[in-house]
């Protein structure tokens, strides 16, 4: 910790580390999602059937993140994040190998079981190792570095599946070598359990239900709805249906919005010291409702470019604000478990997102998603204004 606090916080070894397993757990969705169309065709699977190869992934999250939260706050971080890593790589380059669609989705899951942890793991490691306003900034240039790898994976993915609709699941290999160096480098955190297991979970429970908390986890639970559903699953199915765009394109212009994502992100630290994480919350909900209402509406592909544009500086305002926030109610004896159930709400939204716009997609067409998404962003802007006030 001493050391954290001495060294800029760009250059600390540990976020760098940290930095690769959250690029690690972005890859499992961003790198296929210019691809679900072609893998949709190449294996003959149904519009409203694709989407499950996110809802797959991420289902293990809900069952597995709460219990390998508890885990890492009572025996270290290291011991669950390494085999985490380990299996998300193994399972993940597997399903370049397989043939079928029930075959994928079996491996789907056991590479969404591997990352159960990840998303919890990463945050939990900022808050252990930073404090303050380097926490802030820390959190900022993760953020930055997430939309770096959610712009560079669609590009790659829309590359590869332009070769080989399976390609794509190659890019799971990289999880290995970071679980590597993060068993030789990353410094160990000290395992502060004071509690016994009672008090331990009795804490937890009185720390998230709280207005604040709760409502936090609503705007968490919308956010992701509104990225996974609207945004990652259906807005690529959109540019290809309406517009015949391909593959490589769509990779490219979701792209160039993680890119805007990523240079929003990284001034976190100096936005918070003139906005308060609140303001930047509702301000990026106000964004997503405008955009989702806009993209029904357009008949040009060039015009697509403005709301795409937005919905990064939209991200990369919300996302880190959110996460920073959650961060500092945590203390760091149940703080791994406590994000965990973050996470768990990330990996809900992720499941069902796709699932109900699926559904929706079948009875009212693409526009139709988009409108259901603006009325989860019109949700999102209501508590966002009313209950997250301290």
């Amino acid at each position: 910790m001493e050391e954290n606090q001495q060294t800029p916080v760009l250059k600390d070894k540990n976020l760098h580390i940290i930095f690769g397993i959250t690029l690690s757990a972005v890859m499992g969705v961003s790198s296929i999602a210019p691809a679900l169309p072609v893998i949709s065709r190449a294996l003959d699977v149904s519009t409203d059937q694709i989407g499950l190869l996110i809802t797959v992934f991420a289902l293990p999250g809900i069952l597995l993140t709460p219990f390998l939260g508890v885990l890492a706050d009572r025996f270290g971080r290291k011991r669950i994040l390494i085999p985490s890593l380990l299996l998300y790589g193994i399972a993940g380059s597997a399903c370049a190998f397989t043939t079928s669609f029930d075959q994928l989705l079996w491996l789907r899951f056991l590479q969404g079981s591997g990352s159960a942890a990840l998303g919890a793991l990463n945050i939990t490691l900022i808050g252990d190792l930073f404090q303050g306003n380097r926490r802030a900034t820390a959190m900022g240039y993760n953020g930055s570095v997430l939309s770096v790898g959610t712009a560079i994976y669609p590009a790659i993915g829309g590359f590869l599946a332009a070769f080989a609709w399976n390609y794509p699941f190659l890019l799971s290999a990289l999880a290995i070598p970071v679980a590597l160096f993060a068993m030789i480098y990353l410094d160990p955190v000290p395992i502060s359990m004071n509690l016994d297991i009672g008090e331990y979970f009795q804490k937890i429970k009185d720390r998230i239900f709280t207005r604040q908390v709760l409502s936090l986890f609503a705007c968490v639970f919308l956010t992701f709805t509104i990225l996974y559903g609207g945004y990652i699953t259906f807005l690529p199915i959109f540019l290809d249906e309406d517009f015949g765009l391909s593959s490589t394109i769509i990779g490219l212009m979701l792209s160039g919005s993680s890119l805007i994502t990523a240079i929003t992100s990284s001034r976190l630290g100096k936005l918070t010291k003139h906005f308060s994480e609140l303001h930047l919350i509702l301000t990026g909900a106000i964004l997503y409702l405008f955009i989702f209402l806009s993209f029904p509406l357009i008949t040009n592909v060039w015009y697509m470019a403005l709301p795409i544009a937005v919905f990064g500086v939209a991200q990369g305002i919300n996302i880190p604000s959110l996460l920073n926030l959650l961060t500092g109610k945590a203390p760091s004896e149940f703080r791994a478990a406590f994000l965990a159930v973050n996470w768990v709400v990330i990996r809900a939204a992720q499941t069902i997102a796709p699932f109900l716009l699926g559904i929706v997609y079948l009875y009212t067409g693409i526009r139709g998603t988009f409108f259901f998404t603006a009325g989860a962003a019109l949700l999102f802007v209501g508590i966002a204004a009313v209950s997250l006030r301290r």
